[in-house]
């Protein structure tokens, strides 16, 4: 009896939890709301994948970050720039090194100047130069490979075997003269690159080997840097120049342009239009024979069939005006019963000495 009443209840409590159960598939189970994200759910909101990540996907903490980050506008023409200074350089340093020399471009990004400055691997020589016309500074790092290699090319070293390094120690003398002659030879590329934009002259100011002592911006100004590689047979290095953003302020409008010679604003098609319609536009010329000065008072007491009299003589020229513009001078006549003016002077393109005669 017992074990006939154990079962009973046995099947009570299953038929209880079956109905406790049923609402909850129909609609949202609450138990999943309070369930925890395992490991690899974790890892994949916060985009810490084991595949390969692209920048095209962006999840999680990536894109956390990323909105941190300021997004500076391209310029496109500044891109062409550095196309052009690396044609330069690879003549130019040829000459230079007397050796087969290749320049590529690695990188060209937008970045913080303080980001940078962090990033900078040391032994390293940092020249800052100035831009005359735009009254602002520049920088350009020369890494510690691309200096032993310009020593050992310019005081003959062997051709075929690699540089020798001396890490531990400051640059001597020999080596920071040999690094401004090809800081010189980078500068005047870079003017003649910038030519066919705008006119500009870079001046050496300084070398420094210490980041802290090259802060030529604000730390949180942002600058445009562009990664080049230097390549000598089997030596080499890099060399990158960075130009913040106010330096190429005053000529902002002239890097957003898509080719050289784009005119912003400007429609040919729209302007011929514009000026054939001006040419017919009607105006009114008023023929002003004479300007007289009066007080108020006699102007209010003037009543119908008083007579103002004129200061010209007979036969003086009148002017021609549109407006408060005075455009020609004449004499007064009379042709076919109206009255009729012939222009005599040509006061609009008067000089103003002439005027004043």
């Amino acid at each position: 009896m017992s074990g006939s009443s154990e079962e009973d209840l046995a099947a009570a409590w299953g038929a209880a939890l079956e109905d406790e159960a049923a609402p909850e598939v129909a609609g949202a189970p609450p138990a999943d709301a309070a369930r925890v994200l395992n490991q690899a759910e974790i890892d994949s909101l916060l985009g810490f994948d084991s595949g390969p990540s692209s920048d095209a996907a962006q999840s999680g903490i990536e894109r956390i970050i990323s909105s941190g980050l300021v997004a500076y506008e391209r310029l496109p023409m500044l891109e062409i720039v550095f196309d052009r200074l690396v044609r330069l350089m690879s003549t130019t340093l040829r000459n230079f090194t007397s050796d087969n020399v290749e320049v590529s471009i690695d990188a060209m990004t937008s970045l913080r100047f303080g980001d940078y400055l962090n990033s900078i691997p040391l032994p390293a020589m940092l020249a800052v130069f100035k831009a005359e016309e735009w009254d602002n500074y520049g920088l350009i790092v020369v890494d510690s490979s691309l200096i032993y290699s310009v020593v050992d090319v310019l005081l003959g070293g062997r051709r075929g075997t690699a540089a020798m390094r001396i890490e531990g120690r400051p640059y001597t003398t020999i080596e920071r003269t040999l690094v401004e002659r090809l800081i010189g030879v980078v500068l005047g590329d870079l003017r003649a690159a910038f030519e066919p934009l705008c006119p500009v002259e870079f001046r050496f100011e300084r070398l420094e080997v210490n980041p802290r002592f090259a802060a030529i911006s604000r730390l949180s100004n942002a600058a445009v840097l562009t990664r080049m590689r230097v390549d000598m047979e089997d030596r080499g290095g890099r060399i990158e120049v960075l130009l913040p953003y106010a330096t190429l302020e005053p000529v902002r409008e002239l890097l957003l342009q898509q080719f050289m010679g784009e005119r912003f604003g400007r429609d040919s098609i729209w302007e011929t239009h514009l000026a054939e319609e001006l040419r017919q536009t009607e105006v009114a010329l008023d023929v002003v024979l004479d300007e007289q000065t009066m007080p108020l008072q006699q102007m209010l007491e003037l009543k119908v069939g008083d007579r103002i009299t004129l200061s010209s003589p007979p036969g003086a020229p009148v002017r021609l005006r549109c407006g408060e513009v005075a455009l020609f001078e004449g004499q007064l006549g009379r042709r076919e019963n109206r009255l009729a003016v012939r222009i005599e002077r040509d006061r609009f393109r008067a000089l103003p000495s002439e005027e004043a005669a």
